[in-house]
């Protein structure tokens, strides 16, 4: 029987890839998950692991070429490769009879278009004893946290990669051996050899395959390239800064030193001695660029409004304790926002669409993102079809969220795909903002502090609880009158709650 391999889901916004590189030939045994080829996007590397063991058939799209989403790219033959794939894999067990029955701890699945991770921190050291599905170690990739348990029980024999080193998602982390750590580190060291000839004190350093297409091309040697992968083992990205760092020494010559201190002003002797570098967590650079990114690409304005919370303040007061009764979650403000903006973005879709390329996407649902912060930065989970969820249902689905947030546990899958985002800096107590688009996003609202001010209501002064609100908006795809007349509508609905149930 022959088995398809197609192109993966590549993420959000990625349409296309180029073969970089097949580590398979046609007619060579293949084991399921075993990786036959790595595609390069505009934004990340991606491994394609095979869907089945056996043969491999046909290979469809030859290195360098361009392929689509789901695009076949070769064939495999699953019948004949059944006792071939298993046979080639065999050997492997034998190292680990011969150290006492020593388990391998690999990189988990990281997610959908993330290919590495930087080990953070190690709760366990060599020679730790450690139970089967106790935390081994701590990765951190540009989306997520991801820990690592432990495979099963035994001696933390060898930790492979150290706080700090950066992996693929298929390295080895560590080796958990059943008996004395002594008895298996030999036979570890010897086990790394097998499985790549080029070694330096018995772990794997050979480049990674986009990075020696990508020196090819640059015409770099590996002595010009300074290795930042586990061992020294060289990155796409580091042959890029070395090209980068070889095209520009034209301007550098005049004055190399002072060149070094160009990112940043001179910093004075005795301030210097005061600081702190912090080396950027993946999340955080991922946030900067993403938001750098949004302000360079679209054409972002932000409007803003006040809304009168009393009543929205009355409601909730009046069933907060029979709403947590009966459903199990307290009722926030979030449930009301979240409702007037799905009742917004039906009158003003294009708040809701988002440009691809001449095209406009309009969305016939809405997937709302929301803004949560978390010690190691901001990350935006998505709520699905909230349009069509009750108040009570989106009270979970933001607990939820937000506890995994906080907790480092939300998936790829639960923070891409949204249509539109609430951020609140009012919990920081902000009183005015202008938030940034979330691409490819077209529309964000942003809440802010409640505070009592007075009004002139029917010619008399009172005070009341008022909130500003502010919509940042791509004036590429939404006009003026459309984020105007959102944000009235949303002003609207939170003033007298009584609009949403009669859908006016």
């Amino acid at each position: 029987m022959s088995i398809e391999v197609r192109v993966p889901t590549l993420g959000e916004s990625v349409t296309e890839a180029t073969v970089a590189t097949w580590f398979k030939k046609p007619g060579d045994a293949v084991a399921v998950d075993e990786m036959l080829c790595e595609l390069e996007t505009d934004k990340v590397t991606v491994e394609v692991p095979a869907p089945s063991a056996g043969v491999m058939g046909e290979i469809v799209a030859a290195e360098g070429e361009t392929v689509g989403v789901d695009a076949l790219l070769a064939t495999i033959a699953a019948g004949e490769g059944a006792a071939p794939a298993p046979a080639s894999a065999a050997p492997a067990p034998a190292p680990a009879a011969a150290s006492g029955g020593s388990v391998d701890v690999m990189v988990p699945t990281l997610g959908e278009s993330v290919t590495e991770a930087t080990v953070s921190t190690w709760f366990k050291q060599v020679g730790d004893s450690v139970a089967q599905d106790e935390m081994l170690c701590e990765l951190e990739t540009d989306k997520v946290s991801v820990e690592v348990p432990a495979p099963a029980g035994g001696v933390l024999a060898e930790i492979v990669a150290p706080e700090g080193a950066t992996v693929d998602a298929t390295a080895k982390l560590a080796v958990i051996s059943g008996a004395a750590a002594g008895s298996v580190s030999a036979p570890a060291a010897v086990a790394a050899p097998a499985n790549g000839g080029d070694s330096v004190g018995g772990k794997d350093v050979a480049n990674a395959p986009s990075a020696e297409k990508a020196m090819a091309e640059a015409g770099l040697s590996a002595d010009q390239v300074t290795g930042t992968g586990r061992d020294g083992r060289i990155m796409k990205e580091d042959v890029a800064k070395a090209a980068a760092t070889a095209s520009a020494p034209a301007p550098a010559p005049a004055a190399p030193a002072p060149a070094a201190q160009v990112p940043r002003a001179p910093v004075a002797a005795q301030d210097a001695a005061r600081e702190e570098r912090v080396k950027m967590t993946r999340l955080r650079q991922t946030i900067a660029k993403r938001l750098k990114d949004s302000q360079n690409t679209a054409a972002m304005l932000t409007t803003y409004n006040e809304v009168d919370m009393t009543e929205v303040m009355a409601l909730r007061n009046q069933y907060k304790d029979q709403f947590e009764k009966k459903h199990g979650v307290r009722l926030g403000f979030m449930s009301f926002f979240t409702k007037a903006c799905c009742h917004a973005l039906k009158e003003v879709p294009e708040v809701n669409a988002e440009i691809d390329g001449t095209d406009i996407v309009y969305k016939n649902f809405v997937h709302m993102g929301v803004a949560a912060g978390t010690p190691t930065g901001l990350v935006v989970p998505v709520i699905r079809d909230a349009d069509s969820m009750s108040f009570a249902e989106i009270e979970k689905a933001i607990a939820e969220k937000g506890k995994r947030a906080r907790d480092g546990k939300l998936s790829m899958d639960e923070m891409q795909g949204g249509t539109f985002t609430i951020s609140n800096g009012g919990v920081y107590g902000s009183l005015m903002s202008s938030p940034i688009l979330n691409p490819p996003q077209s529309g964000i609202l942003g809440m802010h502090k409640i505070q009592d001010r007075p009004m002139a209501i029917n010619g008399q002064v009172v005070i009341r609880p008022m909130m500003y609100l502010a919509l940042s908006y791509d004036h590429r795809i939404v006009d003026g009158k459309g984020a105007v007349t959102f944000l009235v509508r949303v002003k609207e609905a939170l003033e007298d709650p009584r609009r949403l149930l009669m859908d006016l």
